[in-house]
Order: C-alpha cells, then sequence, then structure tokens
C-alpha cells in the first residue's frame, strides 16, 4: 500500500519487546485487523454481524479499502491473522473527500471539522486482543497515532467512542457531566443528526458527582479526556454495536506536547484504551 510505504520511509519503526506498530501493508494484514475486529467486537462485545460477516468471522465496511490501518504485531507468532494484536483504523480529510468520506458522518454533523484549516484525521475501529490489553500495547498504538500525526502534519483528530449500555438511565450520569465539562467550542462541535439525537444534558450541573460520574466513563473516553478532548453535542444510538456513541474532538497539540521526545507516552496514561 502506498500509503505505508511512504509512511515508514520516513518514519523509524517503533518497537517495544516482540511487538511493533505499523501500518498495514497488504490485504493479508487488513483482513487480520477485520478477524481481530469481529473477535472483540461480535464475539466478546454485544454487537450483531450481518450474516456475511458472521460466514467471513470479519468486520469490514465499505471504509476498508480507503482508510489506514494501524497495526500492533506481535513478531513471536508466525501466521499473520495471530500477529496482528491491536489495530487503530485512520483516515484524512484530504483522502477522505474522494473516498466515500467519513464513517462518523452518518451520526453528526461534521461541518465544522471539514471546513476546518489544516488536515483532519478521523479515528475509529479501536480494539486490543483481550491477551494484550496492557500499558505495552496501548502505549504502541498510541505512538504509532503519534507518528502518523507528525508525519502528515494533523491538526484535529476526531471519531465517536462508545459507551457499551444504550438505556439513557444507566449513564445519564456521565453524559450530564461530559455535557457540562467538556463540550467542544462552538467553532469545533459537531452535532448529532436530528432523527438520532439524544440529549446529553440529562441532569443539571449543580445535580453532578463529578467523581462518581468520571468513575462511570468508559477508559477509552477517560484517556482522551486526559489528552484535553471535547465532546460533540448530543449523544447517539448505534443498534449494530449496541452501544450510545458519543463525539470526540481532540486538537493534536495537546497529543504531541506528550510525545515530543520520542513519542513517549506518560506511565499515567496507559489506561487510553
Amino acid at each position: 500500500m502506498a500509503a505505508a510505504e511512504e509512511f515508514f520511509k520516513n518514519i523509524e519503526a517503533v518497537h517495544s519487546g516482540n511487538l511493533e506498530v505499523r501500518l498495514a501493508e497488504n490485504n493479508d494484514e487488513i483482513d487480520a485487523a477485520q478477524a481481530l475486529r469481529y473477535k472483540v467486537f461480535y464475539e466478546e462485545m454485544s454487537a450483531r454481524p450481518s450474516e456475511e460477516m458472521k460466514v467471513s468471522e470479519r468486520d469490514y465496511d465499505r471504509f476498508d479499502k480507503y482508510w489506514d490501518h494501524l497495526l500492533v504485531i506481535d513478531n513471536s507468532k508466525t501466521k499473520i491473522i495471530d500477529q496482528v494484536v491491536g489495530t487503530y483504523r485512520l483516515n484524512r480529510k484530504s483522502e477522505a473527500k474522494n473516498n466515500q468520506g467519513f464513517y462518523s458522518s452518518a451520526e453528526y454533523n461534521i461541518d465544522c471539522l471539514l471546513n476546518y484549516n489544516g488536515e483532519t484525521l478521523e479515528l475509529g475501529r479501536s480494539c486490543v486482543d483481550k491477551k494484550y490489553r496492557n500499558g505495552q500495547t496501548m502505549q504502541l498504538l498510541w505512538r504509532g497515532i503519534a507518528n502518523y500525526v507528525f508525519f502528515h502534519d494533523i491538526k484535529v483528530m476526531f471519531g465517536c467512542a462508545s459507551f457499551p449500555e444504550i438505556s439513557s438511565d444507566l449513564i445519564k450520569k456521565p453524559l450530564s457531566y461530559l455535557y457540562h465539562y467538556h463540550l467542544a467550542p462552538k467553532e469545533l462541535r459537531p452535532v448529532a443528526l436530528s432523527n438520532r439525537y439524544i440529549d446529553m444534558n440529562l441532569i443539571p450541573k449543580k445535580y453532578i458527582d463529578i467523581k462518581e460520574a468520571r468513575r462511570l466513563i468508559p477508559p477509552l473516553i477517560k484517556g482522551y479526556l486526559r489528552l484535553g478532548a471535547y465532546i460533540g453535542e448530543g449523544a447517539v444510538l448505534d443498534n449494530q454495536f449496541g452501544t450510545t456513541d458519543i463525539f470526540i474532538v481532540l486538537k493534536t497539540d495537546q497529543v504531541t506536547k506528550r510525545y515530543r521526545s520520542h513519542y513517549e507516552l506518560d506511565k499515567t496514561d496507559i489506561s487510553i484504551l
């Protein structure tokens, strides 16, 4: 794949023990990422596959052909299907305009990000094999993203992140907390589409127990917040994955500050995934 070849021609590979992080270089590696996604989303979690996905045991959609696939590879394994133990999907605005657009635009109005002055990056489909959910793998994924951000001069990253519940009663505390304390400024605030909009302002600010609300936020979202992320307006129910989605917006200057010295991740932030 041309993007992967160009990227790693200019960026030194990142290794940690038997693991390394890099972009997928061929269809077999993308297939292995899709197999990992299926195992995590459909077998371990509660997502509902199509009949075709169930037969192939792969998670895929129309975007896979066009997006870059960041992989954590375990080089101690011999087969590529076993080697891919972590993945993130990456989609730059400059590429998306000519290649199927953005995944998140099916849930949110993202015109503010499409019109943003500078390159933007949509992230999605992040998952890690259960045996590898530790600081080492998480550091590699985020060092890989930091490399990508530097190389392509990304100004803003964004994408949907999920709560594993679909009942607003179960998540009204964290949703209300995010609305009152982390809502994106107007110029960077995607809004859920009107036919999918779920109000996040469910509890008045003065009644929110901040400590309790933060405890109920999934680790991935907590990690984004630590890096200075903002939240879009409105939540969305994802029926395929059985989740409630929110929108994450993160200016990359927050990321680059953390990773400027060889893109090392602070030990306190290894719970990002």
